[in-house]
């Protein structure tokens, strides 16, 4: 019965969202925000419909892993290698400079705080490596909604991919540091390849058996019944990995991405038209979802506590998002609107951030409590705040490189 209530409690939710979303565009916003708000509002702090007996779940926590997982599917169709041949060096040497920039950016920032506060400095570090995480899912539901088309959506599909990978092996390699040096628990630098690389390979490996398979299909249903069961088996052997981990952080949305760029290489262009038609209505279901799950553990209370550390990585994380992309645009000759707008829709964080946060906070505790707070209180606070600022300004990025309805535009001529 709890399961059952549970089930309708989330679905009640769903609704709600979708019809926030639907008022939210009325008003020339993109939808994500009005999901993102009916999750703070429906969530343990508020209302209390989403609750933490929901959110905490096994069947919650694996549908959600799943329709992550669904996720994956919208960027990794999107990165057929001939079509990303040209673009390929400019897309990579981007995706690290504004990850690196970002983590230098913070990490400076904080590190003349720090050592003006008395703080040791390896802090800094952690601030970091958190503020490198990137949340595709908001910055790609609005491409999903307002269908985007241009320079600039062409370069985040593939980044999405790539900057989650930068993103936590740089993380992982501090925390194992740092854990190091506060001789709490040994990290190995394998263990670390092993954790940020393994969905990928993964992935890989699904993504390559779903491709001789549908090698062999002859219709369009058994095309797609083929690779649904293969995410479903990708999704599955993740779920048995995460189970074998002392903390589950296996990236679902990263075993999607690189399944189905692996099968989207190996079948027709038609075959994966006729597929993606079908799928597009559940990745649009499975964003919803994935954002009430970002939504759901903010506290808005936190926007009125934040205090200047909050307020510090906001921005320096945004400096170091844009500048680092701006710069990644101009070393690669990228195009105008690449250099001038993509940083904006590298904004989102803070799904991925809450994940780090959680896992860096449990190095710190033992050892050093009191810096573990500073970290929890500081991200906490800056996830609510960013979050809605952040898909605010990705929209407007896309608007200001004039990719807005393009796709539309351009399947109408």
């Amino acid at each position: 019965m709890d399961v059952l209530m549970g089930i309708i409690r989330l679905l009640v939710t769903i609704m709600i969202a979708f019809l926030a979303g639907k008022l939210v565009s009325r008003l020339r916003l993109p939808a994500i925000l009005g999901w993102l708000i009916t999750g703070m509002v429906m969530g343990p702090y508020a209302v209390n419909l989403l609750s933490n007996a929901v959110l905490n779940a096994s069947w919650f926590v694996v549908t959600e892993k799943l329709l992550e997982c669904t996720v994956g599917l919208m960027i990794g169709t999107e990165l057929i290698w001939r079509q990303m041949k040209k673009a390929g060096k400019q897309i990579l040497v981007t995706t690290v400079t504004e990850s690196l920039g970002t983590f230098l950016v913070v990490s400076l920032v904080f590190g003349i705080l720090f050592r003006v506060s008395g703080i040791p400095i390896y802090l800094a570090f952690v601030f970091g490596g958190i503020a490198l995480a990137t949340a595709p899912a908001p910055s790609l539901s609005i491409v999903n909604e307002m269908k985007t088309s241009g320079p600039v959506t062409r370069t985040l599909i593939p980044m999405a991919a790539l900057d989650d990978l930068v993103g936590a092996l740089v993380f992982f390699l501090v925390i194992a540091l740092v854990s190091a040096n506060l001789s709490a628990q040994d990290i190995s630098v394998a263990a670390v390849l092993l954790l940020v690389f393994l969905p990928v390979l993964l992935g890989i490996v699904t993504g390559a058996l779903a491709g001789l398979i549908m090698r062999h299909t002859h219709t369009a249903r058994s095309t797609l019944a083929a690779m649904l069961l293969m995410l479903l088996a990708s999704a599955g052997l993740g779920f048995f990995i995460n189970s074998l981990l002392p903390t589950p952080v296996l990236n679902f949305m990263l075993i999607g991405m690189a399944f189905s760029t692996v099968f989207a290489n190996m079948i027709t262009q038609e075959q994966l038209d006729q597929m993606m038609r079908v799928m597009n209505p559940v990745i649009g279901f499975a964003l919803i979802v994935a954002i009430l799950n970002i939504g759901a553990p903010l506290d808005y209370h936190l926007i009125f506590g934040a205090g200047a550390y909050t307020a510090v990585y906001i921005i320096a994380r945004a400096a170091g998002k844009y500048s680092g992309a701006y710069f990644g645009g101009a070393v690669t000759h990228a195009p105008r609107s690449v250099k001038r707008y993509l940083g904006f829709t590298l904004l989102p964080h803070s799904g991925v951030s809450l994940v780090f946060t959680g896992i860096a906070v449990s190095v710190l505790s033992g050892p050093a409590p009191e810096y573990a707070s500073i970290v929890q209180g500081t991200i906490a606070a800056a996830a609510v705040i960013n979050e809605i600022i952040a898909v605010f300004m990705a929209k407007k990025g896309f608007e200001w490189a004039g990719e807005l309805h393009k796709a539309e535009e351009a399947s109408a001529a």
